[in-house]
């Protein structure tokens, strides 16, 4: 199997990780009951980088996908919101993922044995990470298989030994694995990232710190440690040498159509101001109109502008 290459400059930011195809009802009735359905993409790092390609920096996303039309259907949807996706191997051996969102019900996944699972540290030297300025990744790589755990810190080492900047963000899944697992192959990973980001209710289940204090005291060494707190707050933690400069900006009040999505918007937006040089207040103000924008839609990507999100009375 080979990777496409082109003679582009390489990107500003690589997304690595697992992409399906996401099936849901177009009238947000339940699935077992439904008549129409809707088919998109769906993967916590393809969602930022649509977000950030969006956002007009230079973004590609690698992973793995199946020679099948699931997988060229995915593939099209994000090279049609500007993300550069020729580092995207189509396996001719292992299907594309699939997850049903059901609106009744949550989430279900058919990702067990598909092409993304078969990713490997092997992959790493064809994919553009030597070049870039961030490298992002999310903790749901790690519980697809033993490959794929195997792969997350070998992409941070590489990227940190190429001077790149590393976003984790922590994104537990307990349909893919048990708290008591993922708490002991999250922390070290997310430690060793320079940009961490969290949600308070996450990190409180894996390791019980319920403040985000707390939770930024787990990652002594990370640069940019955030913690998400759903319609409260976020709060940035900078460390500048010996200092550590706080930032708490309040989410945005918004109607909630479909929360799943919005994590990725929000480090979409985030991302995008850091990348940019913006101040603390104004990237955690990005992440949460960008989140907002995300809010009211049933889909986990929405294209658009999120600044334009006004707040709900």
């Amino acid at each position: 199997m080979s990777w496409p290459r082109g003679a582009h400059t390489p990107p500003e930011v690589v997304c690595i990780g697992e992409t399906m195809a996401m099936v849901t009802t177009s009238d947000a009735s339940p699935v077992a009951t439904g008549r129409t359905f809707t088919m998109s993409a769906g993967g916590a790092e393809s969602n930022v980088a649509q977000h950030l390609a969006g956002l007009g920096i230079a973004t590609a996303w690698a992973s793995a996908v199946g020679n099948d039309p699931l997988g060229r259907r995915v593939v099209t949807q994000l090279e049609s919101h500007g993300v550069d996706a020729r580092w995207v191997r189509r396996d001719p051996e292992a299907p594309t993922g699939l997850y049903v969102k059901d609106p009744a019900g949550g989430v279900y996944y058919y990702r067990k044995g598909s092409a993304a699972s078969r990713m490997r540290a092997s992959d790493i030297p064809d994919w553009p990470v030597a070049g870039a300025r961030l490298v992002h990744l999310t903790g749901i790589t790690s519980a697809l298989s033993p490959s794929c755990r195997a792969l997350v810190p070998a992409v941070i080492d590489t990227a940190r030994s190429n001077a790149a900047l590393v976003s984790f963000d922590v994104n537990h899944r307990p349909a893919l694995w048990p708290a008591e697992e993922a708490a002991t192959v999250l922390r070290p990973l997310a430690a060793s990232a320079d940009v961490v980001l969290v949600g308070r209710d996450e990190a409180e289940r894996l390791w019980g710190t319920p403040t985000a204090e707390e939770i930024a005291g787990l990652f002594p060494e990370a640069r940019y440690v955030v913690v998400k707190d759903g319609a409260k707050e976020a709060v940035e933690f900078h460390r500048r040498d010996r200092d550590v400069l706080v930032t708490r900006v309040p989410a945005r009040r918004v109607a909630v159509v479909e929360p799943v999505g919005a994590g990725d918007a929000f480090a979409g937006g985030y991302l995008g101001a850091l990348l940019r040089g913006d101040s603390p207040a104004d990237r955690l103000a990005m992440g949460h109109s960008v989140a907002a924008w995300v809010l009211g839609s049933p889909d986990d990507f929405r294209p658009g502008h999120g600044p334009r999100v006004r707040d709900a009375e």
